[in-house]
This record gives structure tokens, sequence and C-alpha cells, in this order.
């Protein structure tokens, strides 16, 4: 059979079918369509065989699927305004190539049929009104209920609480900074949760904990072929991820300078360019930004970008140490212990004399520390009460252990051990080898107390 054989036989099945076909060569000039899609865009099968796909649909990406060789199925495309009937069709295109792998063509297949068009519409029109009333309720009660369920009721705590609602009506950028454990990601979450841009994702990136060396491409994404080992098809950046929704850069103050740059540029232009790509990209985003460091000393040292800084930073909160707001202590610990309980069918409670031990410790590791150390007495313990003997001795002052009889020999001289090596330290200005001399033990012995202890240089 030739060539003229197969001609005839594919045009006879094009013309036959309610879908629109098209097919281009390499270059992306038109070598095939069947009148009904040429009619859709609005010109004859005879002007349009010929020409280049871009003379009528500007925005194809017939040539990008046979240059980057993929497929792509049931597809809606987006016509440009006074190229065709309709505005947006469903499509799947894919490439062909010859028994030597060489690309000959690439096709389109365009569904029109009108039953289809018509149930889209409904959906469409359904879908519209069911977000009109959720975005109603949203705006009702969302920002309320998400901030109501932080536990807490240390005044300056709930003030923080309503700040964080109206800061949430906002598109403005935010700086949470505060020590580690304070809860900056939480209060990051609550903001997004609580705004217009709820409905889109909070895509999270922790720059301390990305190599220097992958940062961007992290941040903006690549092409396919950008660099060796890349992903066929590319990878999309946290920023086209967050695109018409959050950005939460955790730990911005670990951020390298020559990143801090490349950041800055896409905050002032509102667009990106992935790696290998010569095409910018426009994004619309909101960024919420964490650190634990000091920022501003930061900027005066020349490790933090000045401009930088002051895009981030135009509404600032800072959370507060649970130290601070000693009236929570307990109210967060009873509320982890619910927890457990309701997790593990258990039902414990706290001693006395251990709420007497987190009223008095002084929480260097905020409500994550005390998360860890309910959850670290909720696995040793094998009463119903949690007692002294379940947490950590670090937490034990030599007074509460004295005067509670629930106390062991064991956390008492643990208590008191950690008050003399303490004292030790502090003796040899913090010199491990000389300390560890005198107490007649091993280096690696006396930092493994320190671990236990969690002995830390003032």
């Amino acid at each position: 059979m030739n060539r003229e054989f197969y001609e005839a036989v594919f045009t006879k099945v094009m013309d036959m079918t309610d879908d629109g076909f098209i097919v281009v060569n390499p270059e992306g000039i038109i070598v095939n369509i069947n009148e009904q899609y040429a009619q859709f865009l609005l010109t004859s099968r005879s002007e349009a065989i010929g020409k280049p796909i871009f003379s009528l649909i500007p925005n194809s990406q017939m040539l990008e699927i046979m240059q980057k060789k993929y497929t792509g199925e049931l597809e809606v495309h987006t016509y440009e305004n006074g190229t065709s009937k309709d505005k947006n069709v469903i499509v799947s295109r894919s490439y062909v190539e010859n028994e030597e792998g060489e690309v000959m063509a690439g096709v389109a297949q365009v569904k029109f049929r009108l039953q289809s068009l018509d149930v889209a519409r409904k959906l469409k029109e359904e879908y519209e009104a069911l977000t009109y009333y959720r975005d109603q309720y949203y705006d009702l009660a969302s920002a309320a209920l998400f901030f109501k369920n932080m536990i807490g009721e240390d005044p300056f705590f709930l003030q923080q609480k309503k700040e964080g609602m109206k800061i949430a009506q906002t598109h403005f950028p935010v700086l949470i900074q505060g020590e580690t454990g304070t809860g900056k990601e939480l209060f990051a979450q609550g903001i997004h949760s609580s705004s217009p841009r709820a409905k889109m994702p909070m895509v999270s990136i922790n720059c301390a904990a990305i190599p220097t060396e992958l940062m961007e491409s992290e941040l903006f994404g690549y092409v396919d072929g950008a660099f060796t080992g890349a992903k066929k098809g590319g990878k999309k950046g946290k920023f086209l991820l967050a695109d018409n929704g959050t950005l939460f850069l955790d730990e911005i103050g670990d951020m390298p300078l020559n990143m801090q740059a490349k950041l800055l540029r896409a905050l002032q232009e509102h667009e990106i360019e992935p790696i290998g790509s010569n095409t910018a990209i426009p994004v619309d985003i909101r960024i919420i930004s964490a650190t634990r460091k000091n920022l501003s000393q930061m900027v005066q040292e020349g490790s933090f970008r000045e401009d930088l800084f002051y895009r981030l930073n135009v509404v600032n909160v800072e959370m507060i140490p649970l130290r601070e707001r000693r009236s929570d202590i307990l109210l967060l610990a009873e509320y982890f212990v619910e927890l457990l309980n309701e997790q593990y069918k258990r039902n414990l409670t706290l001693g006395p004399e251990v709420k007497e031990a987190f009223q008095a410790y002084s929480w260097p590791g905020n409500v994550r520390e005390l998360d860890n150390v309910i959850k670290s007495a909720y696995a040793v313990c094998d009463r119903s009460t949690i007692g002294l003997s379940d947490i950590p001795p670090k937490l034990i002052t030599v007074e509460t252990c004295v005067n509670k009889s629930r106390c062991s020999l064991k956390t008492a001289m643990a208590e008191h051990e950690k008050k003399w090596l303490s004292a030790l330290l502090s003796k040899h200005q913090w010199n491990i080898q000389t300390a560890a001399k005198e107490a007649g033990i091993h280096r690696s012995a006396l930092y493994k107390k320190l671990n236990r202890y969690n002995l830390e240089r003032p």
C-alpha cells in the first residue's frame, strides 16, 4: 500500500469524526487539518494547510511537544481572544517518530462534542455557586476557628492571635521571629488558612536544610535538560507550586547571600526564571518568612541584605517564649496528655510534683520541648499518673525533689550531678579536657552527661 492510500484513509477518518484533528511537521507547518477544526479556528482547511501553526494558534504547544518528546492527554487549552469559536477546549497532543526515533510530526485531537460541553458548563455553574457560598462561609468563620484552636490563655498571646486574624486579611509579607519551638510555622499556617488565599496551597521550604547548590532549583525550578542529571520534563520550583497561594520561607536567616539577591529580584519583579529557561514566568504569591536569628543585627554585620530585610519585614510578628507565658505551661501540658490519651486509649494524668517541676523549668526549647517531654514521659510511665521518675532529670530541682516523697534516690542523685557538673565546668571555663580530668572520667563520658542534662556553654 502506497502513501496516497494512507493519506486518503486518514483524511476520510478525520472528516467522519466529530473531533478536531491537526498534524504539523517538525518545523511547525500545518500539513493536515480536518474541516471541523479549521472552522473552529475561523478559517478553512485549504487556507490552513501550509501555514505555521502559530499563525492560527499563537500559544500552541506543538513545537515544544515535538522538541521535548512528551505527550499530553485531555488537557485544557485556552485560545487567545478572536482566534477560535470558543475559548476553552479539551485537547490531547503527541509526537510521531519513525523507526530511527526521529520526530516526523506532531498531532493533536480536540474534543468538540456538544453534550460534553453542556455537561461541563453545568458543572462549572454549580461549582461557581458552591464556591460563592463556601467563600461566604470561609470569610465569616475560618479565621476565628483556626486561631481559636491555638492553645493559650496568656493575655499577650491572646492579643497576638487577634492580630494574626487581622494580618491574615491582607496580602503583605510577614516576618515571624522567635526562638526555636515557639510555633512560628504554626502561626504562619494560621495566617494562610485564615486568608483569602486559603483555598490555594501554602508551600514551605526550610532554608537551613537545603544545600546552597540546590537552593535555586528548589525555589525556581528548572527546565528539561537544564543540567546533567536534571529530571526529564523539568521540575517546578516552590514559587510556581505556591502560585496564588503562600510561600513560607522557614529559617530565612540561613539563606546564602547569593540566593538572597535572586530572591529579592523575584519579589520585586513578581516573576521567576527557571534554571535553563530564557522565559520569565509571572507569579502571585504571599511571602511569610520565619527565623530564630536577629536579622537586624545580621544586616548590620553584612550577612543579610538590607533591601531584602525591608522587603520581607513589612509586618513583623515576635513569638514569645514559653517561659514568658507561664500560665500556659500546664494548659499545654495537659492538652498534649489528652491528645495521647485519645490516641492510645489510656487515662494518664500529670502528678502534682510534675506540674510543679514544669512550672519551675525554663523551657529553652519552648512548646516543642514540652511536647517532646510529655511524649517521653507517656512512653515510660507504667502507672496512671506521670511522676518525677518519668521525666528527664534536667527538669527537677533539688528543692522539688527533697520535698516530694515519691522522688527516687536516682532522681535526686541525677539532679545533684547536674549541678555539680555545671559548677565544675564553670570553674574551668568550660575546658572539657581539664574538667573531665578532674572528674576522673573520659571526655566522651563527660559529653554524654552534658547531652543528658542539656548543659550548654553560656
